[in-house]
């Protein structure tokens, strides 16, 4: 199985937002990437929009019909500005983050059994509408069957720990989790995404220990190195990772 790569855009957008002159153009980076090969668009609108903004995400939604074997996935909390976008834009896939209003980053996973009850019904509500739920969670074994009973689909995996520990004395023990949690999570039914400072460094020694990822979505350090190698080198770079 290879693992696909959906390629988050928040940063050209935080690029195009210094300026007033609409470049560079969300839209275009989303069209060269599918053309690269990437297997989706990812975006996190924010409520304070600063960078991806409501009309981005109508934009891409309406790019991607003309790509049907490609996917969008909508990040965010559901508790804030995701659900009315995911209503209307009807995405394939939606992963619910929780991270505050004005957070700098996402950078912890849903807690159980905190978070079940509150998480249950929207869950329920945008698959209503058509998509498939992810949750982004932390390397914890014992929480993927808690992520299962709320009626997630999949998992997402926060990875900058991993990523963090990478080429340490850490890294094995800290990977030996991550691989332990996609075990748990697809013993449970669940199938099993991943993000967050993932990067051509550290990829394919996360993809080749952790099984049956279905997909990495990658944003910072892509556009980092789309900065020196352009978007069609740098995807297929990549995919290359992931592909290996």
């Amino acid at each position: 199985m290879n693992t696909h790569l959906s390629v988050n855009l928040n940063k050209v957008a935080l690029v195009r937002n210094t300026r007033h002159l609409g470049i560079p153009s969300v839209t275009r980076a989303a069209t060269l990437c599918l053309q690269a090969g990437a297997h989706g668009i990812t975006v996190h609108p924010r409520p304070d929009q600063r960078h991806i903004r409501d009309s981005d995400v109508f934009d891409l939604a309406a790019l991607l019909k003309d790509w049907p074997d490609r996917e969008f996935n909508i990040e965010g909390n559901p508790f804030h500005n995701l659900m009315a976008l995911v209503e209307k834009v009807r995405p394939q896939q939606v992963t619910f983050v929780p991270d505050g209003e004005g957070q700098f980053t996402s950078d912890h996973g849903w807690r159980f059994p905190d978070d079940a009850q509150k998480l249950r019904p929207l869950i329920a509500q945008a698959q209503a509408w058509g998509a498939r739920v992810s949750l982004f969670m932390d390397a914890d074994p014992a929480a993927m069957q808690a992520a299962k009973e709320v009626g997630a689909d999949r998992v997402e995996l926060y990875t900058e720990p991993y990523a963090a520990s990478h080429g340490s004395t850490q890294s094995p023990l800290v990977l030996a989790t991550f691989t332990q949690s996609a075990k748990q999570a697809q013993a449970v039914g669940l199938q099993v995404n991943a993000g967050h400072d993932l990067n051509l460094h550290n990829l394919r020694d996360f993809v080749q220990a952790v099984p049956g990822v279905k997909e990495v979505s990658i944003g910072h350090a892509l556009m980092a190195d789309a900065l020196e190698m352009g978007y069609s080198a740098t995807v297929q770079a990549y995919l290359k990772c992931l592909h290996a």
